[in-house]
């Protein structure tokens, strides 16, 4: 008798995790290289107001971006993350109250940080952007294979590694990368002009990255279409233009990929398909360095392994900014993923634990 009260108090207890649980769809948003510095305090005024990181006239930035303190640069800068993201979700990440985000890989660079993102393992192999075909699983992959959930996960990304990263060849994902034009017998005639446009671009970033202005739609026309149970947008352009030293052009970046993320949310909500069953992860995959370093990142520029993360949806509690101290790492990223839709992603490598505060049903 007692084996049976405790066996089914298991039960009841099981059936109200999992009944608490309520995303149905995952869309995941990465910035490339997009400092916590900028999302949490703002512009910063030594390459506003200077000559030597602006390219351009920078009086109407300045007007645009520019605040008395923090709380309204950052405000101005992504109005989306603080108007929204700060009131509905949770934000990791502000080294200034304390709240460490990093990379658990050595190099501080993409190529080796999306793989951490995707597959919790930060493999000391892994130490180039031109390494060949990821041999790890990513979790996208994984959730492919789930029931429900077959050829209903999408990927769309501004930079074409991501054939690699993502190893297309084996993990069978919808990848649409770089300039490629998105392929299908039944696409509508929106989605071929936009697979037409795209090569009309300027390629300001060289022929490997295509700017985010067409990535993004592209996807969103795609979700609208297909309803992917899993998305994956992935941004270049604050990594882009930060390279490039044009910090005015990275805040613009910054400022236009927030907008982006607004409009695909208003569209999730507006569609039953998504809305109130659906959760936002977005993040990044490495930092940038201080002063004249800012442009570049790597394991030899200080500040490159500092990154940071926010969380939206119906199994998030609305906790906002996180205030308090910690530590968390871009290897638990994937397994939390997975955790959001009720999965546990396996790995035959040591990978990082699911962020537990970020799923209410736990």
């Amino acid at each position: 008798m007692k084996k049976t009260f405790i066996l089914l108090l298991f039960i009841i207890i099981s059936s109200e995790s999992f009944a608490q649980q309520r995303t149905k769809n995952l869309i995941v948003v990465t910035f490339d290289g997009l400092r916590w510095k900028e999302l949490y305090r703002g512009a910063d005024s030594a390459k506003l107001f200077g000559n030597a990181f602006t390219s351009q006239d920078s009086v109407w930035r300045i007007k645009k971006y520019w605040g008395i303190n923090a709380k309204e640069r950052r405000e101005k800068l992504m109005p989306f993350f603080w108007n929204t993201l700060a009131k509905k979700g949770q934000l990791y990440g502000n080294r200034d109250l304390g709240n460490y985000v990093d990379v658990k890989n050595r190099y501080w660079f993409s190529f080796p940080g999306y793989n951490e993102i995707f597959t919790g393992y930060p493999d000391t192999l892994i130490n180039s952007n031109n390494y060949p075909d990821n041999p790890h699983q990513n979790v996208l992959e994984f959730i492919n294979k789930q029931q429900g959930y077959k050829n209903k996960v999408a990927v769309f990304n501004s930079w074409n590694a991501y054939y690699r990263i993502l190893n297309e060849k084996r993990s069978g994902l919808l990848i649409n990368s770089g300039f490629a034009d998105l392929k299908g017998t039944n696409l509508n005639e929106t989605q071929k002009l936009l697979n037409e446009q795209q090569h009309y671009l300027p390629k300001i970033f060289g022929t490997t990255e295509r700017p985010d202005a067409s990535t993004y739609p592209i996807a969103k026309e795609y979700l609208k279409q297909n309803h992917p149970r899993v998305l994956y947008l992935s941004f270049i352009d604050t990594d882009a233009f930060g390279h490039q030293g044009k910090y005015d052009f990275y805040l613009d970046a910054a400022n236009y990929n927030d907008a982006m993320i607004e409009d695909l949310w208003r569209h999730l909500q507006s569609d039953p398909f998504y809305k109130d069953q659906t959760t936002l992860f977005i993040t990044v995959d490495h930092g940038r360095g201080e002063d004249d370093a800012w442009r570049n990142h790597n394991s030899k520029v200080p500040f490159a392994n500092e990154t940071w993360f926010a969380v939206m949806g119906p199994d998030t509690k609305p906790l906002g900014e996180i205030n308090t101290r910690g530590q968390i790492y871009q290897n638990q990223y994937a397994k939390t993923m997975a955790a959001f839709l009720g999965f546990n992603f396996p790995s035959v490598n040591p990978v990082g634990e699911e962020i537990k505060t970020v799923l209410n049903y736990k």
